[in-house]
Parts: structure tokens; sequence; C-alpha cells
């Protein structure tokens, strides 16, 4: 089922992914560039022409285009006594560089920007198509660094140094060709030093992508801890842990800086290294020259034109070494980002079923334990759910209950293989015990016979309302969070926003799942009712408030089976009972799951389970529970005894 052949094997193979649909504004913008540096290097010639032949009385020596351009100029005598035709070509091959550098920025700058745009919409598209386990074993922070200052050294690289390459070498060579028509001798000494930059900008390669993997390492470990405290203020400030998290903060901060100071001293080694070598080339091949120029082995037109060619001929390199030591950080990032890419989305199998939903749940001995944990969190669990009855598990916290319902939902999964394609590191080392064999997962669920593995995922999800022990909200309006899970709803869609019949049935729909969920009195007391914006992660609403509306975000959909994990806890017993009753009356054909630990929750469940240690310890109905006289029962007297007192 599972191909563990990488889908980008080598940094190449991904850069040619991204490029795919933009290649050709690079192809252009290095098309450009070349003529940039064809007509830079024609106006040196054509200066140090005019001074030796034009002005001097030196007799060229020119064939082929040049003396064709020559005779059709009037030749030699003509000019001297026209100049102004010099000039005028020169500023128009000096036009002619300017219009072809301007279409090399305007083609670089559009593939780079449609570059960052795919990379963008590639990584975030495979993220979402990821396994639940991959999320739990990385890093938020981490995730977003990757996706944002990687992306951003990738492009740099792609944008600004590797268009350049071609160039480069193009000048490089038209460069060295045309001082080795002026001075064999002279063209040696300046070639002399190209080798010495090469060597040392290969010397730094491999230091300078060091220290930037350490620098993106710790800068994703930054990115975390904001994230983390961002997304969990009111909790750092209802514990007052605002000193430690900024202490925290500091110290990460301080490393990550560090980490860039040694970088900076290393590129600052680099570059000293680089301008002190290229400030000797040009300083020899000036003094040398003019030591040809007195001696009356080269001309003076000649030593201008060789001293422009040399600083085209310097810079190139210079910048050769450059794009060097940034490709040693652009690795780096092309790393990061493959491991992304590499790592496998949720795969179904071959002819996935869609089956009716509306059916019989069982679960055939079933036993499950997290990556890097031999202990099983299920152990051998069998149950039955018959289709339209109501089930409630109750247990303490880490008996298994909410892992059940994920297992369900395919958030994990039992197959071994499965697991260990999900359980790997941001290095891409697999965790300990992973995909080993063990029997760590084993036994089969199924709806109506049919195992979920079987099943199509989206089938399965979309067929399956969840509401989560933490409610998670979007920043949107209450009306967008409610209608979330339907295909229509969202800004993607703006039909729903529309006035008339359209709009109608959408806000009928998220007030009857309001009402069911005994929100829709709440949200009528707010001052903009079902437009109220609830900020990020719903941080303007109590907990009660968050788990009504996830009630009713999953209620409009109207699945086959809901799952509610412990989502009664914020509420009071009063509107506990009430959300029970009118679930009962409106979702009578659809199975129905509660989790929680409060028995009043669970006492009207046609069966309950009790977990415990991953194991069930005791099934059947209230009654039968309280009859037996085991953990149900100790865990009844308790709150009974609790509410009376």
């Amino acid at each position: 089922m599972k191909d563990n052949k990488e889908r980008f094997p080598t940094r190449v193979h991904l850069v040619v992914y991204f490029l795919k649909g933009n290649l050709r504004f690079f192809v252009l913008s290095v098309l450009f560039a070349s003529f940039v540096s064809v007509f830079d290097l024609i106006n040196p010639k054509i200066i140090g022409f005019t001074v030796d032949s034009v002005i001097g009385d030196r007799q060229p020596e020119l064939t082929g285009i040049a003396a064709f351009v020559l005779e059709k100029a009037g030749g030699i005598s003509y000019l001297r006594g026209h100049l102004g035709l010099v000039a005028a070509a020169v500023v128009l091959i000096a036009l002619f560089a300017a219009c072809c550098r301007y279409l090399f920025n305007l083609m670089n700058a559009m593939g780079a920007e449609k570059l960052v745009r795919r990379m963008r919409d590639s990584l975030f598209e495979h993220i979402l198509h990821l396994p639940y386990a991959w999320h739990g074993t990385q890093q938020t922070g981490d995730i977003i660094q990757r996706c944002t200052s990687d992306v951003e050294m990738v492009k740099r690289f792609l944008a600004e140094q590797m268009t350049g390459l071609l160039r480069v070498v193009l000048l490089l060579v038209l460069a060295i060709w045309f001082m080795a028509g002026i001075h064999p001798t002279l063209t040696l000494a300046a070639g002399v030093f190209l080798p010495v930059i090469v060597g040392y900008s290969l010397f730094f390669h491999s230091r300078i992508g060091a220290s930037f993997e350490k620098v993106d390492i710790h800068e994703g470990k930054l990115s975390a801890i904001a994230q983390e405290n961002l997304t969990g203020v009111r909790v750092v400030r209802a514990f007052g842990r605002e000193q430690y998290e900024r202490e925290r903060f500091e110290t990460q901060n301080r490393e990550y800086t560090k980490m860039w100071v040694d970088l900076m001293r290393l590129m600052s080694m680099f570059f000293s290294v680089g301008d002190l070598i290229s400030g000797l080339q040009i300083l020899t091949v000036t003094a040398l020259g003019a030591v040809f120029c007195v001696r009356g082995a080269l001309s003076a037109g000649d030593y201008i034109a060789f001293i422009s060619y040399n600083a085209m001929l310097t810079w190139p390199v210079r910048g050769l070494g450059r794009i060097i030591s940034e490709m040693s950080k652009a690795g780096i990032s092309i790393d990061r980002i493959r491991f992304i890419m590499n790592s496998p989305v949720e795969k179904d199998r071959e002819n996935a079923l869609t089956p009716p939903m509306d059916k019989d749940i069982s679960f055939e001995h079933v036993s499950f334990a997290y990556e890097g944990s031999e202990d099983k969190i299920l152990d051998d669990v069998s149950f039955t759910v018959k289709a339209g009855t109501t089930l409630g598990i109750l247990g303490s916290t880490g008996s298994g209950k909410s892992t059940l319902m994920q297992l369900l939902d395919r958030l994990y999964s039992l197959d071994e293989e499965d697991a260990s394609e999900g359980a790997k590191d941001a290095s891409g080392e697999g965790k300990s015990g992973a995909g080993k064999g063990s029997g760590r997962r084993s036994g089969r669920i199924t709806v109506g016979g049919v195992d979920i593995a079987d099943m199509k995922a989206s089938w399965v999800r979309s067929h399956i309302g969840f509401v989560l022990q933490e409610p998670f909200l979007f920043s949107r309006t209450l009306a967008e969070n409610i209608a979330i899970a339907v295909s229509d709803s969202g800004p993607a869609h703006k039909s729903n926003k529309t006035t008339g019949k359209n709009r109608a049935s959408y806000m009928d729909e998220v007030r009857r799942a309001a009402k069911i969920a005994s929100l829709d009195e709440t949200v009528r007391r707010f001052t903009k009712g079902y437009e109220t914006f609830v900020g990020e992660r719903g941080v303007t609403l109590s907990g009660g408030q968050k788990q009504r509306t996830a009630i009713a975000q999953m209620l409009i959909r109207r699945p086959p089976i809901m799952v509610f994990d412990d989502s009664l806890s914020a509420v009071d017993a009063q509107t506990d009972a009430k959300i029970r009753h009118a679930l009962e009356e409106n979702t009578g054909s659809s199975t129905r799951i509660l989790i929680g630990h409060r028995i009043t929750t669970l006492m009207n469940a046609d069966q309950i389970i009790v977990m415990d240690k991953g194991r069930i310890a005791e099934q059947g109905t209230h009654e039968e529970l309280l009859k037996a006289g085991g953990i149900y029962r100790r865990i009844y007297d308790l709150q009974t005894n609790a509410y009376e007192q």
C-alpha cells in the first residue's frame, strides 16, 4: 500500500518541480541578461578603437561585422570629423543595454513571485494532506518557518543568484576572449587570481552551509516559542507565567543571535578575503598595464579597454564566489522544504469504498500504541454500537476514550506500516519502535461490516461528525464558524453572503444547528448576532460558548455518526440536559457516541462502556452498571454525593 520511494530524491528534482510553469520567465531573464553582457562588452571596444584609431593614428585591424559597420559609417576619416557619431553609438548601445536590463529585471521578478506562489501553494496543499500523526511530531513554529523564511531563501537564490550565473559565465568567456585579443600576457596575469577566488569560495562553502543550518534550526525553535505564547496568551496570563516565558524566549533569542553573529563573522571573513583578492587583482592589472603602456607594448586605447574588461571580469568572478556561498544556505533551505514535500501524505487503499455509513459500528480486538511508546493505550477492545442508538463512554484520563474515536475517524491508523510512514521527525529519521511489526497496532473497525481502512478517508470523515474535546474556532464570524464544514460556506464561496434565497437558506441552517446546541438564545443577545467576530481560536467566547459553537458546527452537516468527545464539560448541568434532549429529538436516526466524565451526561445512553487502562472494564445500561457495583457505581456515588453537598 505504501511506496517508500522519495518523491523528490534530490534538491534538483524539487527545484524543477517548483519551476514548472515558471521556467520561461527565468529563461527569458537569462536571455536578456546575456544581451546586457554583450552590449556592456561592446562599448569598451568602441572607446578603445576611438582613442587609438579615430583620435590617434593607429591603423585599425577590424574584420567581420566591425569592418562592415565602419565602412557603412563612412570610414575613419569621416568619423574623425564627426565624433558625435561615435558618442551616439555608445549612447545607443547603452540604451539597448538598459532596455535589456529592464526586461531582465521584469522577467526575473515575475518568475520569482510566481515561483514563490507555487512553492507556498504546494507546501500548504501537501501539509493539509499529511497524516494527523505527522503533525503530532512537528512544531508548528518550525513548519511556519520552513514555509516562510526557507521559501524566501530559495526564491532569493534562484532569482538573484542562479539567473545571473549564465550571465556571469558568458561575461567571463567574452571578457577573457576580448582581453586575450588585446594583450595575452596581461590576460594571464589577470586570470591567475580567478582560481584563487573560486578556491576560497569552495573552502567557505561547507562551513557557511553548516552555520546556516544551525541558524535555521534555532529560528524554528524561536518561532515555535513565539507561536505557543501568542496562541496560549490567556494561559500564560492566568498562571502568571509572563516572567518565565519571557526568560525562555530571551534565552532562545540570545542563542539564535549568537548563531547569527557566528555566521556573520564567517561571512565577513569570506567577503573580506574576497574583496582583498579582487582588489589585488585590479591593482596588479592596472600596474602591469601601465608598465606595458610606457614600454609601448600596449596602446592607450587598448589599456582603457583592458581595464574596463578587467573590471567586468573581476566582479562577476567575485559574484560567482557569492553564488557559491549563497548556494550553501539555499541548499539547507531546500532540504528543509524537501523534508515536508517528501513526507508521505495519507493514501487510500486501491479501489477504496464509499459504503453507507448509517450502519452498525464494530470495534474488533483493537489494540493501539502511539509512536515512540511501547505502552498500549488500547488493549484488545471489542464492542458494537447499533445504528441509530447512543453509546456512552466513561473513563479516567488516559484510559483511551478519545483514542477510540480518533481511530474511528481515521486520524490514526491501525496499520503498523502506516504508523512507520508518519513517524519521522524533522531530521527524517524514524521514531523508535516504528514499523517493527511489534503488534502494537492491531484489530479492525467496521461500519456495516466494512473495514474503515478499506474506505476513502474523506468519505469516512464527511460522514462522522466530531466535536473535539478542545474546540478550535477560526477568526471569522459565528455564522461562518458554524457553517465552516458545509461545502459551500466560507470566504471561497460568496453565494452564502448574498441577499435573497441563498442567504436566507444559509442562515436558517445556521440557526437550526445553533438552537439544537442551545446557542441561539446566547447569540441573540450579542450586538451583531451571528455576525459577531469571535477572534483567533474563539478567544472572545467563553468555554461553554465555544463548545456549543463546535456542536452546532457539527450538527449543520447532519452526519449519520456523531461523536461528542467530552464536549459538554464546560456547560452547566441544566444546559447539558437541554442539549442532550434536543439531540435526541433532532438526530434520532444518527448514531451518537458521547464521551464524558459526568454520569448525568451518559446515563440515558442505550449502552455505556467503562474504560480502564485501555480495556473495557464494564459494559451495559445505566441500571445494569449501577447494580454491578463496580467502577461506574463508585463514580456515580461520588458525583451524587458531591452534588448533594
